[in-house]
């Protein structure tokens, strides 16, 4: 019965029954290897489009370029051609892949020298850093692209793999790094670019083998192992840089949130109301920037000791020059004033409630101690507690002590017995300034 339902399983997972002619998937790949014509014109139209997305940051229409973009033929054409052993159409598709992408640059780059616009938005942004996660999306979209091409059913699935593999946009912002000499652009997209390359490639090889394409070639078994000698070689130099920039993503990440939930802890210190910060996770360095008085060096190290909560250990905490209030006063945004406003009440509430808690705790006080004493000394049935200054001449300043009255019924407390309970009332109520009556 197991068997049954697993060769049931295995026949929903069948590619081959759904794969077209070999015949028909060789011209297909062969025709879409070619760049000159309908395809150069069609690349050269989404490379622009592309630029224009990437410079007014329009998502909209990075997407409308991935979709016309005819790069991913000569990819596919590569890998193919691998995996078949099928070395002129690999020098062809290699050949026409290397003219559209340094067609693709010349426009790019030509498109951001000419454009007015020069500011790096988010979309162009974020092709500029590759992780090990765009390394999955080009290979797992590759593998989408191959089947789709070698089914009879061809469906919607290449324009989706042209969006998810993103091959387009990293040329552009190649291209804008080249125009505005930001070659740390350049580098960033051109490896993007790379690893969507090899692993589309890759995916092509993989499902070429699995779906067992004929080879039209005689090739011996060693020139056959060295070329899966050099997959491995390119796969793993591409690769590890990835892997690499993934753990400093995750990194990242994990400082941002933890930096955010710090500044969050400390948005009011005291007196002080933070006015605005900066986490830089690239330097580990967190500024905060505190409205009012200046923070003193000891308020300073307590919010630097609070970071370690954070798992901040090694970050840097940064306290520009603080805002007077006068100063602060003159700023012309409402919105920083009404924010400085909404700190300075909540901070006034903070402070009206440690001092309603603090009364609520003097009440509970009497409470505690009459039941305590009670069950140790029966005779004693009210107790009154409170918290007052003693004034005296002799005293520069009023000193704050505690009162503690006690009524007793019945035999009256011996002097040992006062005397033990005054000891046990400086220890249960951590103070040496304790005035304790009794009336009988």
């Amino acid at each position: 019965m197991q068997h049954k339902y697993l060769n049931k399983l295995l026949s929903y997972m069948d590619l081959e029954s759904d794969v077209d002619s070999f015949q028909k998937i060789h011209e297909t790949i062969e025709k879409d290897v070619i760049f000159k014509g309908t395809n150069l014109w069609i690349l050269i139209f989404a490379v622009i489009i592309a630029s224009v997305g990437l410079n007014m940051n329009s998502t909209a229409v990075i997407i409308g370029a991935m979709l016309i973009s005819p790069l991913m033929g000569p990819i596919n054409g590569m890998g193919y051609s691998i995996a078949t052993y099928n070395f002129p159409l690999f020098r062809t598709a290699v050949k026409n892949f290397s003219f559209a992408v340094i067609a693709s640059l010349i426009a790019s780059t030509t498109y951001f020298t000419i454009s007015p616009i020069s500011a790096a938005h988010s979309e162009l942004l974020a092709r500029t850093s590759p992780t090990i996660y765009d390394v999955l999306i080009a290979l797992f979209g590759g593998l989408a692209g191959i089947v789709a091409i070698s089914s009879k059913h061809k469906g919607n699935v290449i324009p989706g793999v042209a969006i998810a593999t993103a091959l387009m946009p990293p040329l552009c912002t190649a291209g804008y790094g080249l125009a505005t000499s930001q070659f740390t652009y350049f580098f960033g997209a051109i490896y993007l670019f790379t690893i969507n390359t090899v692993f589309i490639a890759i995916s092509s090889v993989a499902i070429s083998q699995i779906l067992k394409f004929p080879i039209l070639s005689d090739i011996s078994a060693r020139q056959k192992q060295k070329i899966h000698q050099w997959i491995w070689f390119v796969t793993i130099l591409v690769l590890l840089p990835s892997i690499y920039l993934g753990f400093q993503l995750v990194q990242r990440e994990k400082f941002i949130a933890n930096a955010n939930a710090f500044v969050n802890k400390v948005s009011v210190v005291e007196s002080h109301y933070l006015l605005k910060n900066e986490i830089k996770p690239i330097k580990r360095t967190i500024v905060l920037v505190y409205a009012g008085a200046a923070l003193n060096d000891i308020q300073k190290q307590k919010i630097r000791d609070l970071a370690q909560d954070y798992s901040l250990n090694d970050v840097k905490i940064e306290f520009p020059q603080e805002l007077a209030e006068e100063d602060f006063s003159k700023k012309n945004s409402e919105s920083d004033k009404l924010k400085a406003e909404m700190n300075r009440l909540s901070l006034l509430l903070k402070e009206k409630d440690a001092r309603l808690d603090s009364l609520e705790i003097v009440k509970r006080n009497g409470q505690l101690i009459l039941n305590e004493i009670m069950t140790i000394y029966p005779q004693v049935y009210s107790c009154s507690y409170a918290e007052t200054f003693n004034f005296s001449d002799t005293l520069a300043s009023p000193e704050k002590i505690k009162v503690v009255v006690f009524k007793t019924k019945g035999k009256s407390l011996s002097v040992s017995e006062k005397s033990k309970i005054n000891d046990w009332l400086k220890k249960r109520l951590q103070s040496e300034t304790i005035k304790v009556f009794y009336e009988q």
